[in-house]
């Protein structure tokens, strides 16, 4: 880590230098985001997670454009053309697109029409022109160039020739890059057209037949629908700034007269943005539009994911879930307070009155034989209806009933971690267990799945996916880490997430776990092979030991604060279990009297919110919901109905909110809220019950259109700069978003 590099870090964050110095020093010796969140606080002036982040994530990028600075300097050396003037400039380089520019005139090319002409002989006539000395006889200079051995037949040829040079020499230098690079990012025009003859096929990209607005202010899911519709061939798009604006700029850089030769200076600057540099910058804005759009998609979907991971838990119950269906009939199977599958079974509900009958009377019989507490019907098809037949039956009162997203269970029932739990049972089975253990606890049991098919993203095929998937993983092991492991029920896969560990020693400590017996402290910990210290440090806080002989393994306390606490407890004469247990204890401790070079404040704070609520689970409580009884199929919604939903997607164009017709209905963010509202996250999240009302209902292309306003579809005024309200494609979005279930 450079001086620059911390300077570059404090002024971009607006954070101390010795802030970026102590948390990029832990990161370089190993540490985690979470780790370094909750337990070096001192050392970091207690930054959240997101600021780690965006540190460990900008100095990658300073090391990248480091590393690459070092490799064109040494090409350069190596070629001979490094000067102390390039050497300087390569050096004071701020950003990769800069560094490029400086690269370009001496990076290996394939043969350009400027490499022909020079092969011609015809620089000295290129660099005569571009001088544009108005007594030069332009006719007589070019004419001393011609040459038929060369294939300079005339005159004219030799000019044409050096208006290649010259065209190279303007798309090769820095300043006029930077200058149209500018110009672009000002005002460059995203356009789509429809590729002729895929009018028809091309339909639900039809808002983006004649499409045009700034580039800077198209949103991400516009952006990636266009792209989406141009790479499956039925849109093509530019982005371009005015044209003459852009020649008007490059001729104040390089015009200086009104000569025979300006005039040729002038032909070659327009040859050079239309062939070269107009092309070479449209690529660059292209890319740099995809990798806005997609830090917004990958925001999008990691903060929807986060509120989906710690949606609240139903805790430890007996549940029996039910894989609903109608031809096959409903798989359901019967899972303990541990998650561990008991019993499977098939019933069909939906085909005769028989079937009914018999399959009511199996469901009354394993609730009585399991002591079922909760009953989890996943979504899907036929989810609905096997909701309804459930709440037919006389169950007792105690038993909740509860509708599960069951996004991703297919995918999970298909995976090597669930062969491996399940070896002798089929995928219908395994996907009925997810159900169940959804419900039960959402985070434990998601983790197993890749988040991308989950259900919560905008257009997550389309962005990058070395980008996504780094942010997802941050998504996930914060979740994993804020709610802590219990570490002698945990599956290999949330173990995964904790902090220090891996797939490798998730493993070795479920096998461990598996051949020893549970684990009795965490220092027990140690014994699992391939867990060092380092590892130790890095993950202890955050894996639980409930009934432990010391009271703060089932705690956050990191072990290597235990002697602070005991020194608290000595010091009022009882025991740690006694001082986690009286809350008079504790409000006598002087926190003042225990703070020293390495514990400051907001560790001991930490420390006495552990002690009050030890291992307290920051999710929310669980809350039942049900859907309306008699709205179970799009057909059943009508225009100013009022329905009770739940959030799946949020995004910047709304929110789409499952009314239980197995089709999402999208809230516009223009109906999010009474008052004005850009973003929908400021308002709603994934997983929030809502109250919507029907402002209109599409049945053939399965559209539905809700408001949460207190007054629906009633318009609102909003901000000057806003005025301008670009329409949204309906159809491309819920394409993207997959918003229809089976």
């Amino acid at each position: 880590m450079t001086n620059e590099h911390i300077s570059i870090l404090s002024k971009e964050l607006s954070i101390t230098s010795q802030q970026v110095i102590s948390v990029v020093t832990l990161l370089d010796d190993g540490a985690t985001v979470p780790f370094i969140a909750r337990y070096r606080k001192e050392a970091t002036g207690s930054l959240d997670e997101v600021a780690i982040t965006a540190i460990r994530d900008r100095i990658l990028q300073l090391r990248e454009l480091d590393k690459r600075r070092e490799a064109i300097l040494k090409s350069l050396e190596e070629t001979g053309k490094l000067t102390d003037e390039l050497k300087e400039k390569v050096l004071a380089a701020e950003n990769m697109n800069v560094l490029e520019d400086l690269y370009l005139p001496f990076r290996p090319k394939r043969r350009t029409r400027a490499m022909i002409a020079r092969e011609r002989g015809l620089e000295p006539l290129a660099l005569k022109i571009f001088e544009q000395d108005s007594a030069l006889d332009l006719q007589a200079e070019a004419a001393a160039f011609v040459n038929t051995e060369k294939e300079v037949a005339t005159a004219d040829d030799a000019l044409a020739g050096a208006r290649d040079i010259i065209a190279e020499m303007v798309n090769e230098n820095e300043q006029a890059r930077a200058t149209v690079r500018a110009l672009f990012a000002e005002k460059g025009m995203l356009r789509s057209k429809v590729v002729v003859g895929k009018e028809e096929e091309g339909q639900k990209y039809r808002d983006y037949f004649e499409w045009e607005e700034p580039a800077t202010k198209a949103p991400s899911h516009r952006i990636l629908a266009i792209r989406r519709g141009e790479s499956e061939g039925f849109l093509f798009f530019r982005i371009t700034p005015p044209e003459e604006e852009a020649l008007d700029r490059l001729d104040r850089l390089f015009v200086t007269g009104k000569s025979s030769a300006s005039e040729q200076v002038r032909m070659a600057l327009k040859d050079c943005y239309k062939r070269l540099l107009s092309v070479s910058l449209e690529t660059e804005a292209r890319l740099v539009a995809k990798q806005r759009a997609d830090e917004e998609a990958i925001r999008v979907f990691a903060g929807n994911l986060r509120e989906l991971l710690l949606a609240p838990p139903l805790g430890g119950k007996n549940v029996l879930a039910i894989d609903p269906g109608f031809r096959t009939g409903c798989k359901v199977v019967c899972v303990n307070q541990q998650g561990k599958l008991l019993h499977n079974d098939t019933i069909f509900p939906h085909f005769t009155g028989k079937g009914s009958s018999a399959a009511g009377e199996t469901v009354l019989e394993l609730c009585e034989r399991f002591s079922i507490e909760a009953i989890a019907v996943g979504n899907g098809t036929a989810g609905r209806e096997t909701e309804a037949f459930v709440r037919s039956l006389e169950l007792p009162k105690t038993i909740t009933i509860v509708m599960v997203n069951e996004s991703g269970a297919s995918v999970y029932s298909a995976s090597d971690a669930a062969r491996e739990e399940f070896p002798d049972h089929d995928v219908t089975v395994r996907g009925s267990v997810s159900i169940g253990r959804r419900l039960m606890d959402p985070l434990a049991e998601l983790v197993k799945i890749d988040p991308k098919s989950i259900g919560v993203g905008q257009y997550q095929h389309d962005v990058d996916q070395g980008a996504l998937k780094r942010s997802l993983d941050d998504v996930v092991m914060s979740c994993v880490n804020a709610v802590g492991v219990e570490v002698n029920t945990a599956s290999k896969q949330l173990l995964t997430y904790v902090s220090g560990l891996g797939p490798q020693l998730a493993g070795n400590i479920v096998s461990f776990r598996n051949e020893k017996g549970p684990f009795r402290s965490r220092e027990g910990l140690l014994a699992v092979p391939k867990l060092g210290p380092k590892t130790y440090e890095q993950a202890a806080g955050f894996l639980r030991i409930q009934g432990a002989e010391n009271p703060l393994d089932s705690s956050a306390v990191h072990p290597e604060r235990y002697d602070l606490v005991d020194a608290m407890a000595r010091d009022l004469g009882c025991t740690v279990h006694d001082l986690m247990k009286d809350e008079k204890l504790r409000s006598r401790i002087d926190l003042n009297r225990y703070v020293s070079d390495s514990v400051g404040l907001p560790t001991l704070k930490d420390i006495m919110k552990e002690l009050a609520k030890p291992g307290r689970d920051p999710r929310e409580t669980f809350a039942e919901f049900r859907f309306t009884e008699g709205v179970e199929k799009i057909e059943d919604v009508r225009p100013g109905m009022t329905l009770p939903g739940i959030v799946t997607n949020v995004a910047a164009f709304g929110a789409f909110v499952d009314i239980g017709v197995h089709q999402d209905g999208l809230v516009h963010v223009s109906e999010i809220a009474d008052r004005f509202v850009k973003d929908p996250a400021e308002v709603v999240k994934v997983q929030q019950q809502v109250t919507v009302t029907v402002l209109e209902v599409d049945v053939q292309r399965k559209r539905i259109a809700l408001s949460m306003k207190k007054n629906p579809g009633q318009k609102r005024e909003r901000p000057s700069r806003d005025r301008e309200k670009p329409k949204t494609d309906l159809d491309s979005l819920a394409a993207a978003f997959g918003k229809q279930r089976n």
